[in-house]
């Protein structure tokens, strides 16, 4: 790609993460400055510190800084975007990525706490991230937001994850009609659903590497997971010029496995 992101600002929610940290050093290796974002400043620190560019020089940009925020909350949102702002001068880019998986279970026997923090996370913290990271770009001449979606939930289910499911489903809509309503501002909204990648995320309790890989190798056609680099470089995409006629998208990154 031959975008560059200098002088842009990009925030990724849910920065401890190893998307988030692929995403991190794809933008700052293009130039942008990344501001990771979670509730836990040692591990922002160490993710940080991990995905500034390494083995070669960037010109300009290529930093990554960090601060603790809980999606969840409105008013630590809103303190998020206006710290960013505040350090680096605005905000360009989102990467709105925070996510869990909640504890599996039959919708008959989900406990109502797991389905509302499930909800909050995935859901929530998506519409509030994007009601005030929308605030200062709508005054400041537009932006592009990426939203973290699924292929489970709209593209595909699966037994035991209904909390998870219901919650990527809605964001692939709220993140459509987001696009509707500000597009006419000058703002981008898209959303990448990704399927099995290589993160803690894409393992069953006790499961190894190899007990992963046999069983994905079968279940999905290209026959393993995703490298994070590749969701890294959908989202980096779907941020660029290039992909300026793209609104409203939820683009499904999952090897075939609900084609």
């Amino acid at each position: 790609m031959s975008t560059r992101f200098d002088d842009k600002t990009v925030l990724i929610t849910g920065g401890a993460g190893t998307i988030a940290g692929a995403t991190a050093q794809a933008f700052a290796e293009l130039g942008a400055i990344v501001v990771l974002a979670g509730r836990d400043a040692d591990q922002l620190a160490a993710a940080a510190a991990q995905a500034r560019p390494t083995g070669r020089k960037v010109d300009r940009g290529g930093e990554v800084d960090w601060v603790v925020a809980d999606v969840t909350d409105s008013y630590q949102v809103a303190a998020m975007v206006e710290e960013v702002v505040r350090r680096h001068g605005g905000l360009d880019v989102a990467f709105n990525n925070a996510g869990i998986l909640g504890t599996p279970a039959p919708v008959g026997e989900l406990e109502d706490a797991d389905w509302h923090r499930v909800l909050d996370v995935n859901l929530t913290g998506v519409f509030l991230s994007m009601k005030h990271e929308i605030a200062h770009m709508r005054a400041n001449g537009g932006g592009v937001i990426v939203n973290m979606a699924s292929n489970i939930g709209t593209h595909g289910r699966r037994p035991g994850l209904a909390a998870y499911a219901a919650s990527k489903a809605a964001v692939s809509v709220l993140t459509q009609t987001a696009a509707r309503d500000h597009i006419g501002d000058g703002i981008r909204i898209n959303a990448v659903s990704p399927g099995a990648t290589d993160t803690r995320m894409s393992f069953r309790p006790g499961e190894s590497r190899s007990d992963r890989d046999a069983r994905v190798a079968s279940a999905i056609p290209l026959g393993r997971v995703a490298d994070p680099a590749e969701i890294a470089a959908a989202v980096v995409w779907l941020a660029s010029p290039e992909s300026a006629f793209v609104i409203g998208h939820d683009l499904v990154i999952d090897g075939g496995a609900t084609a």
